[in-house]
């Protein structure tokens, strides 16, 4: 049987440390107004919603609640709000400062909270202005990331991937820029990709909970794409927490972000998206995962034409820029500063034409593996599942089920046989093991005809 070019691995293991990661962005707390960014009308009707929402609330609580040094930032917008008489003190604690004061809204501050949140319900962190946000991913670009084979290497080295698809994965991330992964099913183009995200890439950044353009709030900070990293949960807590408390607190820390996402991406979801109840703006997925991958999983498949896809797609992937459009029509110019990964099981002519081909940086074909990589994949398998390997058992089901129907190797099938006869030998209450019977009953199970 010819070799195929590209095979591939199976077992997954623990997450490796970090190869590399740009250099730490921390920005300083805002001293005053201007250092925010943001304007004083902005800022009361942020902190009135904060109010009206929680009814009393101390200074101290109000800071913690927008992200926002109380000395010198949120007592000038209290003491805004008084003199304009849409808050007043209730009681003071006397000796704690005026972060202690609880604060009430009066009947004015209430007409003037509703008016807010007529135009936008969103009272959480203070954003930080758009000019900063584009400043900050530029500061922590993947460009400032390099990893290198030895790194490589032993990053990957559980996984079972030839020599030639290895050197051709290492180039492709250090480029930034885009991955075309293309081949059959099965044989672990997802996994590879999510492993190079969250593996190789590593590191952490910093974005911010949300971003502010002409006074309309986009929110960016996801915890469901995002995994947020404790500031006194990283290596030398101390030190870092030390960092965080000197740190604007509008930022976020987060592993490198991974994000994922399949059949169910439209061209709408790739622009921002106005919450019509909330009115506020979703970031769309590529600037969730500004500074890590963004994998568009089984390409070909989505509910838009790939054509359409990939032209939206041109203009991010040769100037590293994208545009947005907000509802008023003005477009807002941001950083594409992404991994983009395209996997698919179609063929490449089928989807794309040469034009769009030669703006992905690395095309890498993920074949079916040899038979030796299928053994060792298997042997893996087994002992990862604590089953014992049997030469022979291998030798018996390559022979029946693949040689003489003729069928191909794929690098998932060891995990989901040897899955499959281990549900079985449970149910027949017998040791899992790879006898011809259990080996049988698992191929008929699991193999169909097409």
């Amino acid at each position: 049987m010819p070799q195929p070019q590209q095979p591939l691995r199976p077992v997954p293991a623990p997450l490796a440390p970090a190869t590399g990661a740009a250099p730490a962005y921390e920005p300083p707390p805002p001293r005053n107004l201007d250092e925010t960014g943001l304007g004083i009308g902005f800022l009361s009707d942020l902190v009135l919603k904060v109010m009206y929402f929680e009814g009393y609330i101390s200074g101290a609580t109000i800071a913690d609640r927008i992200k926002l040094p109380f000395s010198g930032v949120v007592d000038q917008v209290l003491e805004f709000l008084k003199r304009e008489q849409f808050c007043e003190v209730r009681s003071a604690a006397a000796g704690f400062g005026e972060q202690s004061y609880q604060y009430a809204i009066s009947n004015k501050g209430r007409e003037k909270a509703r008016e807010a949140l007529d135009r936008s319900q969103y009272a959480g962190s203070a954003p930080v202005p758009l000019m900063t946000y584009n400043q900050a991913m530029i500061k922590q670009s993947l460009k400032n990331f390099v990893v290198h084979q030895r790194a490589m290497r032993q990053a990957l080295s559980d996984m079972i991937i030839n020599d030639t698809t290895f050197g051709q994965i290492g180039p492709a991330v250090n480029s930034g820029r885009s991955i075309f992964l293309f081949g059959p099913p099965g044989n672990g183009k997802t996994a590879i990709a999510e492993r190079i995200g969250r593996m190789v890439l590593g590191g952490d950044l910093l974005v911010p909970y949300a971003v502010e353009v002409d006074s309309q709030v986009i929110k960016v900070f996801d915890s469901v794409n995002h995994q947020r990293i404790p500031d006194d949960a990283t290596p030398s807590s101390t030190g870092q927490l030390q960092k965080a408390r000197q740190r604007d607190m509008r930022w976020v820390r987060i592993r490198r972000p991974v994000i994922t996402v399949g059949g169910e991406l439209t061209l709408e979801s790739l622009d921002l998206t106005f919450d019509d109840v909330n009115k506020y703006y979703e970031a769309p997925f590529q600037m969730k995962a500004n500074g890590g991958m963004f994998l568009i999983d089984d390409f070909g498949r989505q509910q838009v034409r790939p054509r359409d896809l990939l032209n939206r797609w041109i203009l991010p992937l040769e100037k590293r820029i994208d545009f947005l459009t907000l509802r008023t029509g003005r477009k807002i110019e941001i950083p594409f500063d992404v991994l983009i990964v395209f996997s698919t099981n179609l063929a490449p002519k089928d989807l794309v034409d040469e034009a769009f081909l030669r703006r992905i940086r690395h095309k890498i074909e993920i074949g079916d593996p040899s038979f030796d990589e299928f053994r060792e994949i298997f042997r893996r398998v087994c002992e990862h599942k604590g089953i014992p390997y049997d030469e022979k058992a291998l030798g018996y089901l390559l022979q029946e089920y693949y040689i003489k129907r003729r069928a191909k190797l794929r690098a998932v099938h060891p995990r989901d046989l040897v899955d499959q006869l281990i549900d079985i030998a449970k149910y027949m209450n017998v040791e899992p093991r790879l006898t011809k019977e259990l080996i049988d009953r698992a191929c008929r199970a699991y193999f169909v005809d097409i």
